[in-house]
């Protein structure tokens, strides 16, 4: 039982170095590997070095299959170069495996010991996050060599060699245990390792090591596959083809192990290597032979998972993808398109507004006062998934991106909420008193309401760009349009003067409705105020200096 634990523990120990190894890396590189991936996609080949590339860094072909799915989901990569960053993703993790099957045991203790040290003397810094890197290296050499010992005990146990004969010359077995054990460990790198330690210590023979090694690879597609379930159709579609390959390559490999045992072992010279050895060959001829045949599988994962049509203003998250929080700099990525989506629905609200206002349409008002609860679902929504990425992972810049992103949905959030108001003030107090404002009363509106839209779309494109110029020229519009609300406000109180009859009607209405438009304004020039303070461009303050009171001299 002692040696069962320890075998248990190592195997444990295997699996969290790998995940250090991969978060680590994520963290670190996150926004870069982004950009390699999403730049590399002229052809089908440099897509996939671009995939094998990514993958041998951050030892992992199923974080690399989430962020792909993610830039899929985003429209910035298609579906069939997607696929061809997967083919040199599961080449670029089986050449990991080879690169770890060495004798490297030497180097663990130095990788435990510098990254501890980085990591707490660092913590907050990418040398602190390059430390966790370290760690994992260190912990997943340390596994192995545990591994190797307790093998060597437990293999001499009459039990364990009645288990491990069960499995001897059924390979749908061993790849069923082989993609369980990946499934399990989340990891197919630390399974293939484990497997090939095993195989070299006599604990299992080369023909079950290579069907379990079989296994693992199907496992590893179907990580991605369950790793996405609950992502939205263009995000699931990549694990899914990626999957189709996999089935593909154990199709026409599970016949040839013994093929292998028998005609290639000689020529390696331990078991170790030819596990490692062979499941790098495994991929390396799936990825030659089908990278030419991604559009026809993106084709067919088409028609079995089609893309659903999607209604702009729906009240269900598009980006909030889960798989993506691993990954910090996408995580933020997709926070901030879903607060895009949060400014479209309130920019639907605004606009239907001054129809509503124009044509005292009831049934449009109560469609655009549930379009609030939209906005409301969506801020909810956004904040909850920002609040699940670790603050210890963002960088500084993805900290005041993290920052920018609640602050806009917070006013995104407040504007739909007076504008249901609004709407609420209409019907009661024009439309089912059938009121009207004068013409001059409603020019004045309209000029407002379309200050008020553009100012929107300047405001959007703020958070999406982040330019100082375009933040500048928002903050000026908040001056002109709070100078235009008072003088808005003057005239309308001259036309009382005058006794017009609809301005009297309407009075409280149209001072109420240009307050509010002032204050859906402040809302969105608001958004200006993190970028500029950012770029050292606010004064701070505008007040004038007020002068010392005088003391007074006493006759």
């Amino acid at each position: 039982m002692k040696h069962l634990l320890n075998l248990l523990a190592a195997v444990a120990l295997l699996v969290w170095g790998t995940y250090l190894v991969r978060t680590g890396i994520l963290r670190v590189f996150g926004a870069n590997l982004r950009q390699v991936l999403a730049r590399s996609i002229s052809t089908r080949p440099a897509a996939g070095l671009a995939g094998f590339g990514v993958t041998a860094l951050v030892q992992s072909s199923t974080a690399t299959a989430l962020i792909v799915s993610a830039f899929v989901g985003q429209g910035v990569v298609s579906l069939p170069t997607a696929l061809a960053m997967m083919l040199g993703a599961d080449v670029g993790s089986s050449m990991m495996a080879v690169v770890f099957s060495f004798d490297l045991s030497w180097l663990s203790p130095l990788f435990i010991f510098v990254g501890v040290v980085l990591f707490i003397t660092r913590q907050s810094t990418p040398l602190g996050r390059f430390g966790r890197v370290l760690i994992g290296l260190g912990l997943m050499l340390l596994a192995l060599r545990l591994v190797s010992e307790s093998t060597a005990i437990m293999v001499r146990s009459p039990a364990v060699k009645a288990l491990l004969q069960s499995l001897y010359s059924d390979i749908l077995l061993e790849i069923t245990v082989g993609a369980l054990m990946a499934v399990v460990a989340y990891s197919s790198l630390a399974i293939v390792l484990l497997t090939a330690t095993l195989a070299a210590s006599g604990g299992i023979p080369l023909d079950v090591a290579l069907g379990l090694t079989i296994g693992a690879n199907l496992g590893s597609g179907l990580l991605g596959v369950l790793a996405t379930a609950k992502s939205a159709v263009p995000v699931r579609q990549v694990p899914i083809g990626n999957l189709v390959f996999k089935c593909f390559g154990v199709v026409l490999a599970a016949p040839f192990v013994g093929y292998w045992v028998t005609y290639l072992r000689p020529a390696v010279p331990d078991h170790a290597t030819a596990v490692v050895l062979y499941h790098l060959a495994f991929n390396v001829l799936i990825a030659i032979l089908f990278i030419g045949f991604t559009q026809y599988v993106a084709r067919w994962v088409g028609q079995w998972l089609p893309k659903p049509d999607r209604n702009p203003v729906t009240g269900r998250p598009h980006h909030l993808d889960p798989s993506a929080l691993e990954t910090p700099s996408l995580a933020i990525s997709n926070a901030a398109r879903e607060a895009l989506h949060q400014a479209d629905v309130v920019e639907s609200m605004l606009l239907g507004m001054l129809r509503v206002i124009k044509e005292n349409d009831l049934r449009l008002a109560e469609e655009l006062r549930r379009m609030d609860d939209t906005v409301d679902q969506l801020y909810s929504a956004i904040k909850y998934y920002l609040t699940k990425i670790s603050r210890e992972a963002l960088g500084e810049e993805e900290s005041r991106r993290w920052t920018d992103i609640i602050s806009f949905t917070i006013n995104m959030e407040q504007i739909g909420d007076i504008i249901e108001r609004i709407l609420l003030d209409i019907e009661e107090k024009k439309i089912r008193k059938n009121r009207s404002f004068s013409d001059a009363g409603m020019a004045e509106i309209c000029e407002l309401h379309a200050r008020l839209v553009d100012n929107l779309r300047l405001g959007m494109s703020v958070f999406l760009n982040a330019s100082v110029r375009d933040a500048q020229k928002l903050l000026e519009e908040k001056a002109r349009f709070r100078d235009l609300e008072r003088a808005y406000a003057g005239t309308h109180l001259t036309r009382l003067t005058e006794n017009t009859a609809q301005s009297i009607e309407t009075s409280s209405l149209h001072l109420d409705l240009i307050s509010d438009l002032k204050r859906i304004n402040s809302h969105i020039c608001s958004i200006a105020y993190p970028i500029l303070d950012s770029a050292g461009a606010l004064a701070p303050s505008r007040l004038k200096p007020v002068l010392p009171e005088q003391p007074s001299r006493v006759l």
